[in-house]
């Protein structure tokens, strides 16, 4: 790349949309497009093997794409350091007229390119995949006391003109949460359709011989890899989804089972953060499925109320209080993430269940996430920061503008309030009522002291105990406090000495 062009297109690897904003205009005899596999954008956290084979195969694929479509593309197959000083030195040696960009997901990459770019103009396109621009959502934060999803959905439905009738939400509420709660029961799910899964093809084989040898010491396995890598697999995986596990959906989305990782989930979070879905394709097609009636209203509406409203309000929230936003510690938890994350190997059995698939397929569905590991680093007063950089380390969908906000916001309650309405707290009943995870374990749920009691309880009443002041007065925890009137002052030691050997190793 020695010849000037007019534009170098830069395409990151969550940006593997042709229809991308940067590349309106194109013209093949005057621009060129510039990717890059920079080992820091798989050091800068400890990426799982799994969730580094996604994006270097999804990046190859799409290249090669290009190149089948005859765009002049300078790929850079994977290199030490990091993004900005790659693209510094493709300047230098290309002498593009101006850079073009798709407006980055993450913070420090548009920080780091911004420099990188040097006197050359940087042109940041808006990124036209998503329904709500930045812009959009500050108009609508822009004034409010509180910022909340419900509000900001119901905004976009009307807005957008999905699962509505005329100016009525359709079946007449504008949520099913209640309808979406269910438990598996005693004799857990039954059948249940196949995920799909793709063979890797030679392409995405030899990414996974490259993970495994340059990064042998990162959490996870490469192999077995079945995750789309392509926008035609992304299709074919929505409509599977649509087909086979979406009628099922809404019933179950609560609901985990010991060894079912895949259940009635979509899996197709990680096809839309790389952008091999389009967010407006997948929301028609499960309001078309319900229109048609092979879907219950309740399915298509708990769907597509995560990718339109909760995906989006995310995003919102990361380029509204960015950066900033990601130094937040409402509750200043001071404490090491558990060595054991890294591993799976605790004697909790829904911990050690979440964390192995997780490191197994760079998957877990977002009870896990929120009401396993979420809830036991939150409870634990785990720093929130490092609980930022382990789940964005080991999930094939991380991207931080999605994955941080739910972090912090949703799960961890670091931002004090802003996104989630209060802490997001159970004691160990919660994961009894909702999976088989305490048949057999050493822990019982129902106890908060003593050998046998779980951790989950013990560190709720500890946690409440912490934070007793705090939330005596919240409209939403208040009731939770109050039930420690009930704890006299021995207990309430020998809760607090339990949830110090919890934290010291002695228990899990």
């Amino acid at each position: 790349m020695t010849q000037p062009c007019r534009h170098l297109v830069v395409v990151l690897g969550d940006q593997l949309n042709r229809d991308a904003s940067a590349f309106d205009g194109f013209d093949p005899a005057l621009d060129r497009v510039w990717m890059c596999e920079a080992a820091e954008e798989s050091t800068h956290v400890w990426s799982s093997q799994q969730r580094t084979v996604q994006f270097l195969a999804a990046m190859r694929h799409f290249a090669q794409a290009l190149r089948d479509e005859g765009l002049p593309l300078h790929y850079e197959t994977l290199r030490e350091g990091g993004l900005a000083d790659a693209l510094r030195e493709a300047i230098a040696h290309g002498r593009p007229a101006r850079v073009r960009l798709t407006q980055p997901g993450d913070w420090r990459v548009l920080q780091a390119l911004r420099a990188a770019a040097g006197d050359t103009p940087l042109d940041i396109t808006e990124d036209r995949h998503f329904l709500c621009s930045s812009a959009r959502f500050a108009a609508h934060a822009r004034g409010r006391r509180q910022l909340r999803m419900e509000f900001f959905y119901r905004e976009m439905r009307r807005e957008h003109g999905v699962l509505m009738d005329g100016d009525q939400p359709c079946g007449g509420a504008w949520n099913y949460d209640a309808d979406n709660r269910e438990a598996f029961g005693p004799h857990g799910p039954g059948f249940l359709p196949p995920p799909t899964r793709f063979e890797p093809d030679a392409i995405t084989r030899e990414v996974i011989a490259l993970v495994q040898q340059r990064f042998a010491d990162h959490p996870g396995q490469a192999d077995p890899f079945g995750w789309p890598v392509t926008r035609a697999q992304a299709l074919q995986a929505l409509q599977v989804f649509i087909d086979e596990r979406l009628p099922h959906f809404g019933r179950w989305q609560d609901a985990m089972w010991t060894g079912e990782p895949w259940l009635y989930h979509a899996h197709l979070a990680a096809a839309l953060n790389l952008k091999l879905l389009n967010p407006r394709e997948v929301i028609a097609a499960a309001e078309a499925a319900w229109r048609g009636g092979r879907v219950p209203l309740e399915s298509a509406e708990g769907f597509i109320r995560q990718i339109l409203g909760w995906r989006e309000y995310v995003r919102g929230i990361y380029w509204l209080r960015m950066p900033g936003y990601a130094e937040q510690n409402a509750l200043a938890a001071p404490h090491d993430m558990p060595a054991w994350f890294w591993t799976g190997d605790t004697p909790m059995r829904c911990l050690a269940d979440a964390i192995g698939q997780t490191l197994r397929h760079g998957y877990a569905h977002h009870i896990q996430r929120l009401m396993v590991t979420g809830l036991f680093a939150l409870l634990y007063g785990v720093q929130p920061q490092q609980v930022h950089a382990w789940y964005l380390s080991v999930y094939v969908d991380a991207v931080e503008w999605v994955e941080l906000p739910n972090t912090l916001g949703m799960s961890q309650y670091a931002d004090g309030g802003l996104l989630a309405s209060k802490p997001y707290i159970a004691t160990g009943r919660y994961i009894e009522r909702m999976s088989d995870h305490c048949r057999g374990c050493r822990f019982d749920p129902g106890q908060r002291t003593g050998e046998r009691a779980c951790p989950f309880t013990t560190l709720y009443w500890d946690f409440l105990l912490r934070h007793e002041a705090r939330f005596a007065s919240h409209p939403r925890l208040a009731l939770q406090v109050k039930n420690l009137a009930r704890i006299g002052p021995a207990e309430r030691e020998a809760i607090v000495a339990r949830a110090d050997a919890v934290r010291a190793g002695g228990v899990a």
